[in-house]
């Protein structure tokens, strides 16, 4: 690659959307250190992690506005600025309060950049070869947070957890100074593109509510408080978000291009893709440790190896999608997820963690062959407002990851007659959540098959 000043922005964003995604999950080894320190339970400290994904789920949606307002070196110092002043916020903290609030504008900065730098890649990269670079930004993206909480574990056994701040304080003053240095390539953008504060409003509380009322569902049940009332307010509000969009000059989101029937079926697709991944996230470890009897630790080890998988075939995938063409790999990642999930449907509490570990690399390889191939295509169907596009597709599997944890859980819980525990009734209500999970991936198979195509008519909106 030669260094133009294509090259060198694209590098640049990279490197920086691979670390400011790390902060995601790096924290999460340290939480026991934490309350420790601070003398607070475990249901607070969480919100070291939580409100990060919250935050993620307001940013997100404004990156198509930021993107068409500033231009892109702006927007990195700035996004690397909040980094910094969130990280010295959180290395200082003398107390949990500080410290989530300085997690909270850490998460600002990180959900800017990840959808800014979706932008930029499709618009340095030559369309013909969008799933290369696409995937090898799944692959980036998926490594890093995976491999955070331990390589943040192995930090915080020898130094401490505040160290970890001080290491993104010194990468961000790195990444600010070459930034300023190197990054002179800039997109078009429209300086008098206004912001809609309302519209901006009512994004934050109905993506708020849902992810929060759904989070709450695995701890609170189905809580009029904690559940119910956050997901109507949030419901009710991204209904009044929606209406508002096809109404004003200049809306936060064109939500119009989800008439584009292409564009739509492709997102719902990657969502449903989604939704059984974060669902699958959680029911596995209920059902290793709650339902087969093993350990925690025997637990991360079942999806160690299919995570890792997964991460891989994410790359391989767009490779093969730009070799052959998506909808040969979309058919086959749906087929891959069908066996991996009625596979499952087998699993019972005698069960060996190594029979579970190679099964699920099955299931991994059709979650790893679809996901960016598939954002990849949509976003392409409807070229001309890639801004939007991306920030669309993106918010919604946001959210839906939040949806599709709680439903999972909900679902087996029901499933067990509302105790999973170590007994034949939960291994019914686990294969039976894993029949529903292989029903949403006949879905998807039906609309890859109707609607997925290679050679779609870019729609210019």
């Amino acid at each position: 690659m030669d260094l133009t000043k294509e090259n060198v922005t694209l590098i640049v964003f990279l490197i920086t959307a691979t670390i400011l995604s790390t902060a995601q999950t790096v924290v999460t080894t340290g939480l026991t250190g934490i309350m420790a320190d601070f003398h607070v339970p475990s249901t607070t400290v969480q919100w070291i992690y939580s409100s990060f994904l919250l935050v993620l789920g307001v940013m997100i949606p404004t990156s198509a506005f930021i993107a068409r307002r500033y231009k892109i070196r702006t927007i990195l110092i700035t996004c690397l600025g909040l980094f910094l002043l969130g990280s010295i916020i959180s290395y200082i903290a003398p107390n949990i309060d500080v410290l989530i609030i300085g997690r909270i504008i850490q998460a600002i900065g990180s959900g800017i950049i990840l959808p800014i730098t979706q932008i930029v890649i499709l618009r340095i990269i030559p369309k013909e070869q969008w799933h290369k670079f696409m995937g090898l930004f799944g692959f980036i993206i998926g490594i890093a947070p995976a491999l955070a909480p331990t390589i943040g574990g192995y930090i915080i056994d020898t130094i401490g957890w505040r160290m970890i701040f001080l290491v993104f304080i010194i990468i961000a003053i790195l990444l600010i100074a070459i930034s300023f240095i190197g990054v002179k390539f800039e997109l078009e953008n429209d300086a008098t593109y206004d912001l809609d504060f309302i519209s901006l409003i009512l994004c934050s509380i109905g993506c708020v509510g849902i992810m929060f009322g759904f989070s709450n569902i695995a701890a609170n049940g189905l809580s009029f408080v904690h559940v119910i009332l956050p997901i109507v307010i949030g419901v009710i509000t991204l209904a009044l978000f929606s209406h508002r969009q096809f109404n004003i000059e200049y809306p936060l989101l064109d939500l119009g291009i989800l008439k584009h029937k292409f564009f739509f079926y492709g997102t719902l697709l990657s969502a449903i893709l989604y939704f059984t991944m974060c669902g699958l996230n959680v029911i596995m470890p209920l059902f290793v440790q709650n339902v087969a009897g093993h350990t925690a630790t025997q637990s991360g080890l079942v999806l160690l190896p299919a995570t890792i998988i997964m991460i891989i075939f994410n790359f391989l995938g767009s490779m093969l999608a730009y070799k052959i063409g998506v909808r040969k790999v979309m058919i086959a990642s749906c087929l891959f997820t069908i066996v991996g999930y009625l596979i499952m449907m087998t699993y019972d509490i005698n069960s060996s963690i190594n029979y579970m570990m190679l099964t699920q690399i099955i299931r991994a390889v059709g979650a790893g062959l679809g996901l960016m191939p598939c954002v990849t295509w949509t976003i392409s169907v409807v070229s001309g407002n890639l801004e939007d596009a991306t920030a669309i597709n993106t918010t919604v599997r946001q959210i839906i990851g939040a949806i599709g944890s709680a439903i999972a859980v909900v679902l087996m819980a029901i499933f067990a007659g509302g105790n999973i525990n170590n007994n034949a009734i939960s291994v019914t209500a686990f294969g039976e959540t894993s029949l529903v999970m292989a029903i949403l991936a006949v879905v998807m198979l039906v609309i890859v098959l109707l609607y997925v195509h290679d050679n779609v008519e870019v729609e210019e909106v």
